[in-house]
């Protein structure tokens, strides 16, 4: 089979392709490949999750411009982004590209400094101006779960982003567009987050009113360990586990209900969350604030 080689070798133009002789229109229409986006086309075998559409956007889009936002961020950590959500370019003010469905466009100043291409050729914006971009565009809980995961791996993986860094970045940008939402998310953000729904449920408690819980709370009794938690109020011996599919495996069952035994006989007490708990975070906020009640 002839294969059109572009960006990665398994993702390229389609018009592209047959300008060159590489494919004919009707080997593409067969359904040989799968379409990404309107007129960029993979290979069957690959994964259709964001990065691939990411992938996607950045042959289409013009040279000037980033792939940014909650889209950068899958580079930096945060994969959060499905493949049904919309690509993010970010643009100079001076580009007229609308881009193709699937894909918004961000029009602002963007200079050259603020980019950096990876090792495929993809152009994005730096981590810092891609975490700038999410606090300003993004839902507050959204934004603080992306700016989590991307600080969580850069504590990991000792990449440059951090609150400090963070701080200053902030600093440095008050008085443009968006600053007074981006100060507003900074004292939100923690790097120790592990999970989006752990950030949403503090961001949830802090919007409620609630003492600032401490995320993935190592819990000692008498020199004993018994376990990292999502959430702790320790003062309360108070405990919220989120519990995401995983822990509902067999085994992750028997191992997480042993755990919750020994936690609850050393006195703390816990609330274990799940998807549907978090469709309504007001009545989790309320649970997590007589619970403190109670404490």
């Amino acid at each position: 089979m002839t294969t059109y080689r572009r960006l990665t070798g398994e993702l390229f133009v389609g018009s592209h392709a047959v300008a060159e002789g590489l494919l004919t229109k009707r080997q593409i229409e067969a359904g040989l490949y799968r379409r990404v986006l309107r007129n960029v086309y993979a290979e069957p075998h690959l994964v259709h999750d964001h990065q691939l559409r990411t992938r996607a956007a950045a042959l289409l889009m013009p040279p000037e411009a980033a792939i940014g936002g909650r889209s950068a961020a899958v580079w930096f950590g945060a994969p959060f982004a499905s493949s049904a959500d919309p690509v993010l370019v970010v643009v100079p003010r001076d580009c007229r590209w609308k881009g193709p469905r699937g894909v918004q466009v961000h029009r602002t100043d963007l200079r050259p400094d603020e980019i950096w291409t990876d090792d495929d050729g993809v152009r994005l914006t730096t981590v810092r101006r891609t975490a700038w971009d999410i606090a300003t565009l993004d839902p507050l809980m959204t934004a603080v779960a992306l700016i989590d995961g991307m600080l969580y791996d850069a504590r990991k993986n000792h990449g440059e982003l951090t609150e400090a860094v963070l701080l200053r970045e902030f600093a440095s940008r008050r008085g443009q567009w968006g600053s007074r939402r981006a100060q507003f998310l900074l004292p939100l953000v923690d790097g120790r987050a592990m999970s989006p729904p752990e950030s949403r449920v503090r961001v949830a408690c802090h919007l409620g009113g609630l003492p600032h819980p401490i995320p993935q709370f190592e819990v000692h009794e008498f020199g004993v360990f018994l376990g990292q938690v999502d959430l702790a109020w320790p003062e309360a011996k108070l405990i919220v586990e989120y519990e995401g599919a995983y822990h509902f495996d067999e085994l992750q069952i028997v191992e997480d209900d042993a755990r919750y035994e020994a936690l609850v006989a050393a006195g703390w007490r816990v609330i274990r969350l799940s998807s549907i708990d978090l469709r309504d975070l007001d009545a989790v906020v309320e649970r997590i604030r007589a619970a403190l009640a109670r404490g």
